[in-house]
C-alpha cells in the first residue's frame, strides 16, 4: 500500500485559522450517526458487546502465520512461566501479564522496524521479548538478578534496551506518552525514517497526558504510532463505564489524526493495521490504532478478578487467541496436530531454560545499591544503607570533674 493510498481527502476547514479537520477514521459506528465520511472497518472486536464485522479474507502468508505462532506460543509459555514463580515468591514487586493478548502483541512487534522506537508499560514481558531480547535476560529481570535485561534493577515493569529499542516500560499509567511523543519529536528533528511506537492500555485514554501528546504530535506532525491495547477493563472497571465515548479510536477526530479499529485476537490482522499506521506515522501523518482483545486472567498477578461471573470466564475462554491460531493451522492444513504439539514443546522448554537461567544468575551485590542514581556524579549524594546513621559518629569529649 502506497502512502498516496493512505492519505484521506480533506474537507475545507470552516473555522477562521484551521488548518485541517479530523481525517475519517476506519472502523464503524455501534450506533446510528449523522452522515460521515468514516470508511467501513478493516476488522472489529471479537466479544459479543462489540462489532462483529469482519475484514475480507486474503491470502495468507502461510510461514508468517506458523512464525507468529511459535511467538505466540513463547509468550504464553514465558507468561505462565513467571506467574508460576510469582506464586512460589521467587518473583517480587509487581507482575503484570499478556495472557490473551498474545497475538496483539506479535502483530505490533512483527511490523516494527530494527529502527524504530517502542515505549510501553508495565504489560510489558511480550514486548521485550519480540523486540529481540532474550528471554533469559527478560526472566532474569522478572527475578531482579545482575543478567537481566536492566541489571535486575527495573523488574518486571521497568525493562530497558537501548540496543533493540526498548525505551522502556513504565509504571505510572501514561507516563510513557510524553516521552515518546518527545522522542517523535526528535526523529523528526534529525531527519531520520525511523517511529516511535506507543502502546498503553485503554484507561490511559482518560487522562490528561493522552490528549496533550496526541494534540502535540498532530500539530507537529510527528512520527509517532500511538495504540491502545482495549481489553474493556481498567483494572476492574469496564470501559463503558469509564468513558463517555467507548470506542476509543474515534478520539483521534478531535486531534485531525488517522484511527483505526483491529481485532486483537487474529495477529495477521493486527500486522497489517500496524504497518498501515507506521507507514502514515513515517509520512509524517501520526496515528491512533486501537487493538480489541480480551485479557484472560486478573490485572495483575494478584487480582482474583471477582468481578467477573464464572459465564463470562468460560466466555473469554472462547477468545483464547493461541489456541484458536493452533485451530487454524490444523484446520487449513498448515501443521499438523503433531507439527503443532512439538512447537508448544519447544517453546515450552525455551519458557523453562529461561527460568533456570533467572534462577541461577546472581543477585546484585549491595555495594551497587546507589548505581545508576545519576548519570553524572551529584555533590552530597548520598550513600547510605538502610540501617546507617544520617551523621557520622562524632566521639564525645570526655568530661573532667
Amino acid at each position: 500500500m502506497t502512502d498516496n493510498a493512505l492519505r484521506k481527502p480533506k474537507a475545507s476547514a470552516k473555522t477562521s485559522g484551521a488548518k485541517k479537520v479530523a481525517a475519517p477514521v476506519t472502523a464503524p459506528r455501534s450506533t446510528p450517526a449523522k452522515k460521515t465520511t468514516a470508511r467501513p472497518a478493516t476488522a472489529t472486536a471479537p466479544s459479543k458487546a462489540r462489532a462483529t464485522k469482519k475484514a475480507p479474507a486474503k491470502k495468507v502468508d502461510t510461514a508468517q502465520l506458523v512464525s507468529f505462532y511459535r511467538d505466540m506460543m513463547l509468550i504464553r509459555r514465558f507468561e505462565e512461566r513467571a506467574a508460576r514463580a510469582y506464586t512460589e515468591a521467587l518473583i517480587g514487586g509487581y507482575c503484570h501479564l499478556n495472557l490473551g493478548e498474545e497475538a496483539a502483541v506479535v502483530g505490533l512487534m512483527s511490523a516494527l522496524r530494527d529502527t524504530d522506537y517502542l515505549f510501553t508499560n508495565y504489560r510489558e514481558h511480550g514486548y521485550a521479548i519480540m523486540r529481540g531480547i532474550d528471554p533469559n535476560r527478560a526472566m532474569a529481570e522478572l527475578y531482579g538478578r545482575v543478567d537481566g535485561v536492566s541489571k535486575g534493577w527495573g523488574g518486571s515493569m521497568h525493562m530497558f534496551d537501548m540496543t533493540h529499542r526498548l525505551l522502556g516500560g513504565y509504571g505510572i499509567v501514561g507516563g510513557q506518552l510524553p516521552l515518546a511523543t518527545g522522542a517523535a519529536l526528535a526523529i523528526q528533528y534529525r531527519g531520520l525514517d525511523e517511529v516511535v511506537m506507543c502502546t498503553m492500555g485503554d484507561g490511559t485514554a482518560n487522562i490528561g497526558a493522552f490528549h496533550e501528546s496526541l494534540n502535540i504530535a498532530a500539530l507537529w506532525n510527528l512520527p509517532v504510532v500511538f495504540v491502545v491495547i482495549n481489553n474493556g477493563l481498567g483494572m476492574g472497571t469496564t470501559v463503558a463505564k469509564a468513558s463517555a465515548e467507548p470506542e476509543i479510536y474515534k478520539r483521534a477526530s478531535a486531534y485531525a489524526m488517522a484511527a483505526e479499529r483491529v481485532d486483537g485476537l487474529d495477529p495477521v490482522a493486527v500486522f497489517d493495521a500496524a504497518q498501515r499506521a507506521l507507514t502514515s506515522a513515517r509520512s509524517g501523518k501520526p496515528f491512533l490504532l486501537e487493538v480489541m482483545c480480551e485479557r484472560l486472567r486478573g490485572h495483575s498477578v494478584v487480582d482474583p478478578a471477582k468481578y467477573r461471573s464464572a459465564e463470562e470466564v468460560a466466555q473469554l475462554a472462547k477468545f483464547d487467541p493461541v489456541p484458536a491460531l493452533a485451530h487454524r493451522l490444523v484446520h487449513d492444513k498448515i501443521l499438523t496436530s503433531a507439527q503443532v504439539h512439538k512447537i508448544d514443546e519447544e517453546e515450552t522448554a525455551r519458557a523453562d531454560a529461561a527460568d533456570a537461567f533467572a534462577q541461577a544468575s546472581a543477585l546484585p551485590d549491595v555495594t551497587t545499591l546507589f548505581d545508576y542514581n545519576y548519570a553524572t556524579p551529584v555533590a552530597n549524594d548520598s550513600r547510605r544503607l538502610p540501617g546507617d546513621p544520617l551523621f557520622a559518629v562524632v566521639a564525645r569529649p570526655e568530661v573532667v570533674r
